[in-house]
């Protein structure tokens, strides 16, 4: 005998003690899927038998089966079960986490559960309990379905028990494996000519696409329309042949009751149906009735990243089954109150909506489509004289065609339809940041922040930050190469070179490293398409690797002025109202000024009132004969570091006042819209910035380096002795491919190559002495490269989601992951 389980159930097992049911669960079920009450009595109470501790166990018991329910798990339940009020509990259970309650009978005879009992020592209870447990066993039988379970197998005798077989299968609405492409239809309500031209403009011939496409229908096919029997005979043409999935409507469940002869409210467009249909013959009619009266409610497609319900669907109901999920599906949620129209207030689920998969739906219509946090109404009010819509999936793109005419007047206007609380994409809860978070990459798996770092990123993001809906992006921090083992210098490009060459990398771009602060640049092409698409005015913003804003907002916008007018071109030539760049802002003292100041020029200012001095006075102790020669050794060359260290941060200063003297070197075209660019080379990023001129803008200047090539890796090493010899900070070295993947996953997408002389002002003046300098080539370098690692795919997945337009929340959940990963107690200096 085979029973049928379905995958997302709770399974309860019924049996009097004896009658094999913990055999049958090890036998049928993995170990972790199976909750036995005897089992939880031990862990309560260290004692499988004791009665006395039934109460806790259950309790405990319950509270697993809760959290694997909510998971979406299957769940066993190993007792006897055969009391209605026991049973009653675990259908209460299957109900609040919408999954399907099923029942395995054990219907053994007395004698079997007896002589097993007899067997084992740690069952001395006579045979009456036996029987008063078969007693309510067969009791139960004939109402375990009215009790709520909506599958029950009685397996009666030890053969039928042996020879059973479990199947596991998915549930009707579990359509993962279907990954499209999809062509998601909204709300036709009988208007089946509107519906041939949409086909035809989808590139559907007689409802078969030539490129295999499926046709997805969120319902409300039927009412109100001027042909409902034709735009039936269309879509169950095409789910008969494969070209389509259906989901129920409100009004092809109303349409059923009717066909079903029970007593209805003939209103909204129903009577028009019943009235064409009645012109059909009784074969289409059983037809449309048994086609109707099968729909499925939800379906969940694609692996889990699409679903499509009539009305929406919260995430908690995703893929699950029960008369709640299914009314949610058909009606969606309400307030219970009625607007002045006389229609329901709906509760906007949309707008709280924080799942991973699409949702497309309809019921709702509006005026336009539009996205809500990944989910969209398709009901764009084609029986009302509005147009009727789908969307492609994957590539998320409308294609709508007109009404001919209005065919049913609407109760209330389309632009008066939306739901309560309105559209507000651009809101962030705090829940969407806060405590311990897995974000998925496609580029390096998951990456996780800690509730401690989600804690530090808050602080500075709601003290110090830009505006959130600007923060499309924040760059990760970049790894130094390995230590150079080559006497006075701790970093030189040949472990560079080396490192790119083991990781499988042959052609690199060696990239000046400007003396400048690391700047991110959102700018719009103008002030409408800046709210249009990220919900605030302002034009865009120019903000740090942290976040925070550079300028003042008069100033910010006198920068993006200067940035929009020199984009003109680039945003033509992408299409894009927006662009997001990659860049440094010169010099570094425009931002770090008081840094400059209190840190460094403090520390030269100090040394060289000192030093001298002190040079000084061991020379005139020398010349008295006291011998100081060591010390007046170290002091001299203490002095001259002090000089080179002062020439160093000097050099990244240049006055100043507002923006005059400010320049802007971008070096890469992150995003715009409906595209990010990392799969495009270094060097056409940088021939598409060239376009950017004008006396604000600064050239990257660069050198193509061949890792096969003995002669092109000695003319990098020697561009870097040239750049870094000349005062430089030195270089970037990055793979010419961008993106780039070795065999053990991403390739670091730029390695820093600094200058002997600059990195005095990070390790100090005197950090060339040999025995500094052989301390410092100890440094470890593996949390920062993993932690450039782990920002590098954060920032690439925000680039993707914004460029595909998902909602803020989504976007900014990996800008505020790469914020939380750098207050890492890593080494500031490295």
């Amino acid at each position: 005998m085979k029973l049928t389980v379905p995958e997302m159930s709770l399974v309860v097992l019924v049996g009097a003690s004896g009658s094999g049911k913990s055999t049958f669960a090890r036998t049928h079920f993995a170990p972790t899927q199976v909750l036995s009450s005897d089992f939880f009595r031990g862990l309560v109470a260290d004692d499988e038998n004791d009665q006395s501790a039934s109460a806790d166990a259950f309790d405990t018991l319950h509270y697993v089966a809760g959290k694997r329910l909510a998971a979406g798990r299957l769940t066993v339940i190993d007792a006897t079960n055969v009391q209605r009020a026991s049973r009653a509990s675990l259908v209460k259970l299957a109900k609040e986490h919408d999954v399907l309650p099923t029942a395995i009978v054990l219907d053994l005879p007395l004698s079997v559960c007896a002589a097993r009992n007899a067997g084992r020592p740690d069952r001395d209870f006579g045979e009456h309990v036996i029987r008063r447990q078969r007693g309510e066993l067969q009791r139960s039988l004939k109402s375990l379905e009215r009790e709520g379970f909506r599958r029950v197998h009685v397996l009666r005798g030890e053969t039928e028990v042996a020879e059973a077989e479990i199947a596991v299968e998915p549930l009707r609405n579990d359509k993962r494996e279907l990954t499209g492409p999809f062509d998601v239809i909204g709300d036709v309500h009988g208007c089946a000519a509107e519906l041939e031209e949409l086909l035809a403009e989808l590139g559907y011939a007689d409802g078969v696409h030539p490129d295999g496409r499926t046709a997805v229908f969120v319902g409300d096919l039927v009412d109100r329309g001027p042909d409902t029997p034709g735009v039936l005979r269309r879509v169950m043409g095409m789910s008969e042949s494969g070209n389509a999935l259906v989901v129920c409507g409100n009004h092809e469940q109303k349409l059923v009751r009717a066909l079903h002869g029970r007593k209805v409210n003939v209103a909204h467009g129903l009577a028009e149906s019943l009235e064409q249909l009645g012109a059909e013959t009784e074969e289409f009619r059983r037809r449309v009735h048994e086609f109707c009266d099968g729909l499925i409610a939800h379906y969940v497609l694609d692996g889990g990243k699409l679903v499509v319900a009539h009305a929406g669907l919260p995430e908690r109901y995703h893929g699950r089954a029960s008369g709640r999920v299914r009314s949610m599906a058909l009606y969606g949620d309400t307030t219970g109150e009625t607007d002045e129209y006389g229609l329901p207030v709906r509760l906007p689920w949309a707008r709280d909506y924080r799942g991973s998969a699409m949702v497309l739906y309809g019921h709702t219509p509006t005026l336009e489509p539009e996205w809500v946090n990944n989910t969209m109404c398709l009901d764009t009010g084609a029986v009302f004289g509005g147009k009727l819509t789908a969307l492609r999936y994957p590539e998320r793109e409308v294609v709508s065609v007109k009404a001919h005419q209005v065919w049913y007047e609407p109760s209330r206007p389309l632009d008066a339809s939306r739901p309560l609380g309105g559209r507000e994409p651009a809101v962030l809860e705090l829940a969407d940041v806060t405590g311990k978070r897995i974000i998925e990459t496609a580029h390096h798996g998951r990456v996780g922040v800690s509730a401690e770092q989600s804690a530090a990123a808050l602080e500075v993001m709601s003290r110090f930050a830009v505006d959130p809906r600007w923060l499309a992006y924040l760059p990760p921090t970049m790894a130094p190469c390995s230590t150079s083992s080559r006497e006075d210098y701790l970093e030189h490009p040949e472990e560079a070179f080396a490192e790119f060459r083991a990781a499988g990398v042959q052609s690199v771009l060696c990239e000046e490293k400007h003396m400048g602060s690391r700047a991110v640049v959102l700018v719009c092409r103008d002030d409408d398409v800046a709210y249009q698409r990220f919900g605030v005015r302002g034009g865009g913003a120019v903000y740090t690797r942290t976040g925070r804003p550079f300028f003042s907002a008069a100033q910010n916008l006198e920068l993006l002025a200067d940035v929009r007018s020199a984009a003109a071109g680039l945003f033509e030539e992408l299409d894009s109202g927006w662009l997001l760049l990659d860049a440094e802002l010169l010099p570094w003292s425009a931002k770090a000024g008081s840094l400059i100041s209190n840190q460094y020029a403090s520390v030269g200012a100090a040394a060289q009132a000192v030093l001298p001095a002190a040079v000084s006075a061991l020379e005139t102790a020398a010349a008295r004969g006291i011998d100081v020669t060591d010390l007046l050794g170290r002091t001299v060359s203490r002095s001259s570091t002090v000089d080179s260290y002062r020439d160093a941060y000097r050099r990244y200063c240049w006055p100043t006042t507002g923006l005059d003297g400010v320049r802007l070197a971008p070096f890469q075209l992150l995003a715009s819209e409906g595209a990010s660019y990392h799969d495009r080379p270094h060097s056409w990023h940088l021939a598409a910035l060239e376009k950017l001129a004008g006396p604000r803008f600064q050239r990257t200047r660069t050198l193509a380096v061949d890792l096969l090539d003995e002669e092109s890796v000695a003319r990098g090493v020697a561009w870097w002795e040239e750049l870094t010899g000349a005062g430089g900070e030195g270089m970037v070295v990055k793979p010419a491919a961008n993106l780039t993947r070795g065999a053990r996953g991403l390739v670091q997408p730029g390695v820093k190559v600094r200058g002997r002389e600059y990195l005095r002002i990070i390790y100090g003046p005197d950090y060339t002495l040999p025995s500094n300098l052989e301390r410092l080539r100890k440094r470890g370098l593996n949390r920062k490269r993993m932690l450039a690692l782990r920002e590098y795919a954060l920032g690439l997945e925000a680039l993707e989601r914004v460029a595909r337009g998902e909602p803020l929340w989504r976007v900014h959940e990996c800008v505020f992951a790469v914020l939380a990963l750098e207050s890492d107690p890593v080494d500031p200096r490295l």
